[in-house]
């Protein structure tokens, strides 16, 4: 028996609420209701071989709350004249509302909706995009609608979130619907306000003109004689990206590598240096031009994305080279071989030479192993040491 169902005719409710159409019909200026639902009855043959499983079935379906079933007469050869229902129709958002129990989220909706024409009509436009969002931020969407107020006030403002100063809106709060935020605000701010290059919540600040808290780049020397200090010892740095990118230290060439303690106890290495962990964060170097005229090498795992961290960098320094990143290297290691959690997504990496681009496909074919991770740290130091004094020879 495929007749509909009072379970069906909720269901059927239910889905225009999970698509936000029900929510959306309290904006829309297009009527959305009367609203006729999906009714399938008995037919005649079904009437006369299952009469008492349809008069049961009437019975369940005519009356069911919120829903109006509209009821013809049928004429039967055997049974005469009957009445049974033959349409259902929800005739109201707030009967349709009532049949799935979502009356109180309804209000809640249309709180949001009546604060936010009296504030910021502009995002109406926001709520009907976006309406089972919006009711999830029902908490939060007078304090949202604050921020926006406030940055409309204050275009690029030129400070830390920290320092918004707002009556019961902390920071945390700011900083925790960046994502939101970025919709409402792009469609309140003028044009001027908008750092449109500027995309992601990482890059949240710099879109709105707030300062952006600095990053930090950590380095050795790794020449005794060409120290940035006159101190004796290991001189291990950081500086703020902004500071380093004005220093053009004393070297003709520069190690990156993820691991710290092959960081801390790389050699010593003339006319060079080492930092430490730059991941895909490259792009933090890039004002440093005189990195571009240093020979760079990248020492990373040997995983996928040890070779897209390698494909990234050079995005960004074209000459990099890779150290400790090819066959022989993994081929000589293997009882140090790991897992992979996860492979990068990609098949082929344009930045990769054909050497590394064959060894990155091989790993995501499991040639060897599934998901092998050689971790730089796991390379025997004597190995690596003659890998590097290599390099120097070869100037």
């Amino acid at each position: 028996m495929g007749w509909t169902r009072p379970s069906e005719l909720k269901a059927q409710v239910m889905r225009l609420w999970e698509r936000g159409e029900l929510l959306r019909s309290l904006i829309s200026d297009e009527p959305v209701f009367p609203k006729r639902l999906k009714f399938t009855c008995p037919t005649s043959s079904e009437i006369s071989e299952q009469y008492d499983a349809v008069r049961k079935w009437v019975t369940e379906v005519k009356d069911v709350p919120h829903c109006r079933i509209v009821m013809r007469e049928y004429k039967h050869r055997v049974f005469g004249k009957n009445e049974l229902p033959a349409e259902a129709w929800v005739d109201t958002a707030d009967q349709a509302f009532a049949l799935i129990g979502m009356r109180k989220e309804a209000s809640r909706f249309r709180e949001i909706l009546n604060l936010t024409n009296h504030r910021q009509p502009a995002l109406i436009s926001w709520l009907h995009k976006r309406p089972l969002q919006a009711l999830d931020l029902f908490e939060d969407w007078e304090r949202l609608l604050s921020t926006v107020e406030w940055m409309q006030a204050n275009n690029r403002p030129g400070i830390y979130l920290r320092q918004v100063d707002l009556k019961d809106i902390h920071t945390k709060f700011i900083e925790s619907h960046l994502s939101t935020l970025s919709e409402l605000l792009d469609l309140v701010l003028p044009p001027e306000a908008i750092e449109n290059e500027a995309t992601g919540v990482n890059q949240f600040a710099r879109k709105y003109g707030f300062l952006s808290k600095p990053s930090f780049v950590r380095f050795r020397i790794l020449d005794p004689h060409h120290q940035l200090f006159p101190i004796a010892g290991n001189q291990d740095i950081s500086l703020d990206s902004s500071s380093f990118a004005q220093l053009s230290p004393p070297v003709s060439r520069v190690f990156f590598t993820e691991n710290e303690v092959n960081y801390l106890a790389f050699p010593p290495v003339a006319k060079s240096m080492v930092i430490f962990g730059s991941g895909y964060g490259f792009e933090r170097l890039e004002k440093a031009r005189w990195l571009h005229e240093r020979s760079i090498y990248y020492w990373g795992d040997i995983d996928t994305h040890g070779f897209a961290i390698l494909a990234s960098a050079r995005k960004y320094f074209s000459q990099t080279r890779s150290l400790l990143m090819n066959e022989e290297t993994l081929l000589r290691h293997r009882s140090f071989w790991g897992k992979e959690p996860s492979q990068f997504g990609a098949e082929k990496l344009p930045q990769l030479t054909a050497d590394e681009q064959l060894l990155y496909s091989n790993l995501k074919w499991n040639t060897w192993q599934e998901n092998i991770r050689l971790e730089q740290e796991r390379v025997s130091w004597a190995f690596a040491i003659e890998a590097i004094h290599k390099i120097v020879s070869e100037g």
